[in-house]
């Protein structure tokens, strides 16, 4: 692109909406006009960008007319519906639904992983994995690197904003009806009876953790579950790689965990593999556990890295790691790698869909 290009933000009010925004203003500025694209009734409404004030549009078919790359943020129903429209208008459309990640014409891009994929885009759609398994990749695909990965099982510890901001909601009103008693937790059901509304998650978030995030798939698996096998899979252009996954949601607010065992085609070192991550783009390595400096989601909160510690060749297999990986589900999860693949985009020398 040879100008600077026009971006459109699609979703701007919302809570990821509100985070690109953030990152518009403080990182390089590439973009020559921003429009801000929102729901008819958030539309009116005036927000700052880079020291402006721009009124929010509402969403139609004309606000992309002239648009070079579009960031979507809104409902996957939304997406499937408008990210065509605006790739028909001549707009790329970075897309963080899940409506087209697994689309075999449409690139699933993190760009410290896979950059060149963003040129591979016939349908004009580019599409932002899952959150869960933004916050894993970037670490995995640097030992994939320089080890080859082979196999994968994760755990993962998912925040309640994963739920959006009902899930946020959720667990502060939970959090108020159980402080400041210590009479909760002792018995079968007391914290259930003491929290109420569950809201978004199907048992109470605070005081526990829920085996549980996503939709009901086959078998008893959950659709984060699969997101992490099926998106791991085409990032790293792995289309068999063996992944287990078991999503667990913890009364944290922002920023996922995850357990990571990773199994390789050569033999591993502790060592190695923190020279590895300490050398990897996006990466922070915090691994001293003798000194109790290892990464929690109340350092990575707010934070662009993937944080990284406890990292441990296993006892049983010369070929297999074990490590301990954060990242904030609404940064590098979604805003950060949509305005990142957006930069790539916007660095192409000529417009092209």
């Amino acid at each position: 692109m040879s100008a600077r290009p026009t971006l459109a933000v699609v979703g701007a009010t919302g809570a990821v909406g509100t985070i690109m925004l953030d990152l518009l203003s403080t990182r390089e500025d590439v973009w020559g006009e921003i429009r801000l694209i929102a729901s008819p009734r958030s539309a009116g409404r005036a927000l700052r960008v880079r020291g402006q004030e721009i009124e929010v549009l509402p969403l139609a078919e004309d606000v992309f007319d002239g648009v070079d790359v579009a960031m979507f943020d809104v409902p996957d129903e939304v997406s499937a519906k408008w990210a065509p429209v605006a790739a028909g208008h001549g707009a790329v459309a970075v897309d963080n639904s899940g409506s087209f990640r697994l689309d075999p014409e449409v690139p699933l891009v993190v760009p410290e992983v896979n950059p060149a994929e963003v040129a591979h885009r016939p349908k004009g759609i580019i599409a932002n994995p899952n959150c869960t398994t933004l916050s894993l990749i970037v670490a995995v695909a640097a030992l994939h690197r320089e080890y080859g990965l082979q196999e994968m099982s994760i755990a993962s510890y998912q925040a309640a904003s994963g739920a959006g901001q009902a899930g946020i909601d959720t667990l502060y009103a939970q959090l108020d009806k159980v402080g400041g008693t210590r009479a909760l937790g002792q018995r079968p059901g007391d914290v259930r009876a003491a929290v109420g509304d569950l809201g978004p998650f199907p048992a109470p978030l605070a005081m526990n953790v829920v085996p549980w995030a996503g939709s009901l798939k086959d078998d008893g698996w959950s659709s984060e579950e699969l997101k992490v096998r099926n998106e791991s899979r085409k990032i790293l252009g792995l289309p068999d790689l063996r992944v287990s996954a078991t999503c667990v949601r913890v009364p944290v607010v922002t920023t996922h965990s995850v357990a990571v065992h990773a199994t390789f085609g050569r033999e591993v070192d502790r060592a190695g593999a923190q020279q590895v991550l300490r050398d990897a783009a996006g990466v922070v390595l915090i691994d001293d556990p003798e000194h109790g400096e290892f990464p929690t989601p109340a350092d990575a909160v707010g934070t662009d890295p993937t944080w990284v510690g406890r990292v441990r060749r296993s006892l049983d297999h010369p070929n297999a790691l074990d490590l301990f990986v954060c990242g904030d589900n609404l940064r590098k999860g979604a805003a950060l790698n949509t305005a990142q693949i957006a930069e790539l985009v916007a660095a192409e020398p000529t417009a092209s869909a």
